[in-house]
């Protein structure tokens, strides 16, 4: 009898949708978990919504708990995360998880290591990893050490904070020592945590990412490389479209299964890598750990289902070889923001005529997500409109 043990989401967006799809191929029955019920990647056909009251913190934990007893009995199913704050819940409170749920995640130490961008510099400068010098600024009193580096850098948070989203971008690419003593300054008292790294040449095309997963062992089960082919914004941006690189795969999964294996990590993992356009070499910029990709489901259009391939291994099963695809599939992602001409660059454009686009929402076999999405783009647009129209609107002769 085939094996009916569900997967459990915790996260909906582009991330969890591509995860509930790519296990929907492999008739896996799967649970979408967020705390928003009205999202659009909701209503996929991939998976049965349930609503959430948190994805982080005690609240989430409690409700896991309550949905082990009340909705999934003793099946413990395998979870899957996709968001870094529910990583960092589940692996404080993994020891009241393990007997419901089935998953994998590092040691909490390495956890904490690799979520913070100075812990994830001292480990890959430990075991040799190719990564530009980076400072750490905390005070005023560590500004001089910004004299020390190589210019261009780039200017980011240490980890993820809310005071810093809300006041400044995800990063920035600063040309001078001036400039970036200047912007690290007016961050400080927001956030006294932020990381400047010397700037890796290249375009964002030059960006590789190695998708792994790795058993309890340490084994690895699956792997996947792919580049961006835009980025937005762009150069600091996230990922707006993104392909196979089967001709860097050799080498990024050897260094990237490297070193995970050496720092310990299992389960759910990925590097991104950016070639410098001077040497030619790859150097390392972050690490994902504990959760799948915002782009997991790209591996899984190009033949390497790795949701698949975590199921597989929590339920000691075998992970079927995987099947290149016989077309090369780019996965894209829209916005309202991404509308300029350099941000809708075609595949085309980087010698890959005859690629497949794929959309992250729109699917005819599965079109809810993507109708809603549009609609509420559409609903957007008019309320901006009219609220633009209505404040100061006069006809002609009226009095103000």
């Amino acid at each position: 009898m085939e094996d009916m043990t569900p997967a459990v989401v915790l996260g909906a967006g582009a991330n969890g949708l591509g995860v509930a799809r790519s296990l929907a191929r492999a008739r896996v029955p799967t649970w979408l978990l967020d705390t928003d019920a009205r999202q659009p990647e909701m209503f996929t056909r991939a998976a049965k919504p349930l609503a959430l009251c948190a994805l982080h913190g005690e609240a989430l934990i409690e409700d896991l708990e309550r949905l082990a007893g009340t909705v999934f009995g003793d099946t413990r199913p395998v979870l899957f995360l996709t968001q870094e704050e529910t990583v960092r819940t589940v692996s404080r409170f993994r020891e009241r998880l393990v007997d419901h749920y089935r998953f994998a995640l590092p040691a909490q130490a390495t956890v904490d290591a690799l979520q913070h961008k100075q812990g994830f510099q001292q480990l890959a400068e430990q075991h040799a990893a190719p990564i530009p010098p980076l400072v750490h600024v905390r005070t005023p009193d560590d500004l001089p050490g910004l004299g020390h580096l190589h210019y261009p850098v780039v200017v980011k948070p240490g980890g993820r904070d809310a005071a810093y989203s809300r006041q400044f971008k995800k990063a920035y690419r600063v040309e001078d020592l001036a400039q970036a003593s200047e912007l690290v300054g007016r961050i400080l008292p927001v956030m006294p945590d932020v990381v400047v790294q010397e700037w890796i040449d290249g375009p964002d095309s030059n960006i590789y990412f190695c998708l792994q997963y790795l058993d309890r062992q340490g084994q690895l089960v699956a792997s996947f490389t792919g580049r961006k082919i835009r980025s937005w914004p762009p150069q600091t941006g996230g990922t707006a479209s993104c392909t196979a690189a089967p001709e860097a795969h050799a080498e990024l999964s050897r260094l990237t299964e490297q070193f995970f294996r050496a720092t310990g990590v299992v389960g759910m993992a990925s590097m991104e890598y950016k070639r410098d356009a001077r040497s030619g070499a790859f150097r390392m910029v972050e690490p994902t750990i504990g959760r799948t990709d915002y782009q997991e489901e790209v591996a899984t259009l190009n033949g390497v289902n790795l949701p698949h391939a975590a199921w597989c291994s929590e339920l000691d099963k075998p992970f079927p070889a995987p099947m290149p695809a016989a077309r090369v599939r780019v996965w894209r992602v829209r916005s309202e923001d991404q509308q300029s001409a350099a941000a809708q660059q075609q595949p085309a454009s980087l010698g890959m005529q005859g690629a497949s686009v794929v959309d992250a929402l729109w699917r005819g076999s599965d079109p809810v997500p993507g109708l809603l999405h549009g609609w509420r783009r559409v609903q957007r647009a008019l309320q901006s409109r009219t609220a633009k129209v209505m404040p100061g609107s006069q006809t002609a002769g009226s009095k103000p």
